[in-house]
């Protein structure tokens, strides 16, 4: 099982749980995030003053999946995610180890 996480623009998110429900991925784990990368944040202007936003919102998309679901995974989200500008984001996979749902106790690909 890989656990897939992407940081994406805000407004992508309908964009990208679709792109899920479409591949039959069904369960997301969302958080509000913040942060920046090579861009650096931006500068705005606020009633004629100039001012510096380091941490750009963002949110955090979690969802694990078998390992053979991770590659299409990623690809809808990149997918979906995708403007061409600086600032879409990044998507990463990482294996895990165990999965139990809490409810049943079921373990492994059952529980997901």
């Amino acid at each position: 099982m890989k656990l897939v996480t992407a940081i994406v623009k805000p407004y992508r998110l309908e964009a990208v749980k679709t792109a899920l429900q479409e591949i039959g991925v069904h369960g997301l784990t969302v958080t509000e995030a913040s942060g920046y990368g090579r861009q650096r944040g931006h500068t705005e202007v606020y009633r004629g003053a100039e001012y510096q936003v380091d941490l750009v919102p963002k949110v955090r998309i979690e969802v694990v999946v078998e390992d053979a679901a991770s590659e299409p995974t990623i690809e809808a989200i990149v997918k979906a995610a995708r403007t061409g500008k600086i600032g879409d984001g990044k998507v990463w996979a990482l294996p895990v180890e165990t999965v139990v749902r809490v409810r049943t106790g079921e373990r492994g690909p059952d529980a997901l």
